[in-house]
């Protein structure tokens, strides 16, 4: 075990096409955005632990479909009454979703969508 490890504090999310994820990103989260640069955009959550996009430029970044291999799975939480406030705004701006709002027995409240490179995303609240 690494004991030392305590906290993460950053997501690194590698793209294949880095303005579309940008602006799918920056259009349905609020994030400040800490920085920007031609290969990358990060952004900085309320709860301090960054969120990065970043096209693969690297050999070990790994190339493919998305759609064969996802290897991400992203959760945001949020109120347990804006889930569907959520749903209803993804709908609206013709996000592909995976599963709907559903109550789980694990007592979340969550939603499931894609983004443009397939990654699945979740929006939940505990309840």
């Amino acid at each position: 075990m690494l004991q030392a490890v305590t906290e993460l504090t950053y997501t690194i999310l590698l793209v294949d096409d880095l303005e579309t994820m940008k602006a799918f990103y920056r259009e349905l989260f609020p994030f400040e955005v800490r920085g920007e640069g031609d290969t990358g955009l990060s952004f900085n959550p309320a709860n301090d632990t960054l969120f990065s996009l970043r096209l693969r430029t690297r050999d070990y970044d790994g190339k493919g479909s998305r759609l064969e291999a996802p290897g991400v799975q992203l959760a945001f939480r949020v109120e347990p009454h804006q889930v569907d406030e959520c749903y209803q705004v993804l709908l609206d701006r013709g996000v592909e979703i995976a599963e709907p709002p559903t109550d789980q027995p694990r007592r979340h409240r969550t939603l499931y969508f894609y983004d443009p490179e397939h990654n699945l995303l979740e929006i939940y609240a505990e309840i």
